[in-house]
């Protein structure tokens, strides 16, 4: 793909004011997971080389869990293709959905199960599927892979 720049500085500034860490939807899964009584490690780097870091870890059950923004990663209900500078937004977009699913490959051939939340999605019922996920996880010995 051809390298496109931001369309404008202000846009570019936008853009690098964006949360990455600590957004309002990671922060509603983390209490609603707290809640649950889920203790988790935030902002693990699991990946090096390419560098990598989920949002929630769960090491004993080797659980990754991702918080993606709609706009940002693509989301199939919510996303939307600006008019404006629409080669640069396509190229950032699907380059970030390629990078999810690299990250994916890549966490499960370490052992490592890993779950996407959409922004959009509640939080309470993300963390009862993540606890599902979690609970399974643990039973099943996956803290035995290392």
């Amino acid at each position: 793909m051809t390298r496109v720049s931001p369309s404008s500085h202000d846009a570019s500034r936008r853009m690098a004011r964006v949360r990455q860490k600590g957004t309002r939807a990671e922060i509603n899964l983390r209490k609603a997971l707290h809640a649950k009584g889920l203790r988790y490690r935030l902002h693990v780097p699991l990946l090096t080389k390419p560098r990598r870091v989920a949002d929630i870890v769960f090491p004993s059950a080797r659980l990754a869990v991702f918080v993606d923004g709609c706009f940002w990663h693509g989301c199939p209900e919510h996303a939307s293709w600006p008019k404006s500078n629409a080669d640069f937004w396509r190229e950032k977009i699907e380059t970030n959905r390629f990078r999810d699913a690299d990250t994916d490959q890549r966490l499960a051939a370490l052992g490592w199960e890993t779950v996407r939340i959409w922004e959009h999605e509640d939080a309470i019922q993300a963390a009862n599927r993540i606890a599902e996920f979690v609970d399974a996880r643990r039973r099943n010995g996956a803290h035995l892979c290392r």
